[in-house]
């Protein structure tokens, strides 16, 4: 079953000196487990995603559309990037995402996807 899991941290997590350094170690961490979870065969694809002042959103309402700067949700978290795995089952896609390495406060959601 192939799982979504999706990472959500602070939009400010990775700010000013600190941040940065932060940032370094963090991604040092999805590096390593990207790499072991492509060696087992688990993970069929994963990026990181730019910052959410790059994003745009479609929005339809009433049939029309219009198109706005930034994400579709006012949130202080955004979303950082994902994992896509293919595993036998929720368990198993859990115990991933408690390894998925995060900022404090950080937040790791787990969605299977509709396969037809």
């Amino acid at each position: 079953m192939q799982y979504m899991i999706l990472i959500y941290e602070p939009e400010n997590a990775y700010a000013g000196e600190a941040g940065q350094a932060a940032l370094k170690d963090i991604v040092a961490k999805h590096m390593a487990l990207a790499g072991e979870l492509r060696a087992k065969g688990i993970q069929k694809d994963g990026a990181g995603l730019q910052d959410s002042t790059t994003a745009t959103t479609v929005v339809t309402q009433g049939g029309r559309q219009t198109i706005h700067d930034g994400p579709f949700a006012e949130t202080r978290e955004h979303l950082g990037g994902y994992y896509l795995i293919d595993v036998p089952n929720l368990d198993e896609a859990l115990a991933i995402a408690k390894r998925v390495p995060v900022m404090d406060g950080g937040k790791v959601e787990v969605r299977p996807l509709i396969v037809h």
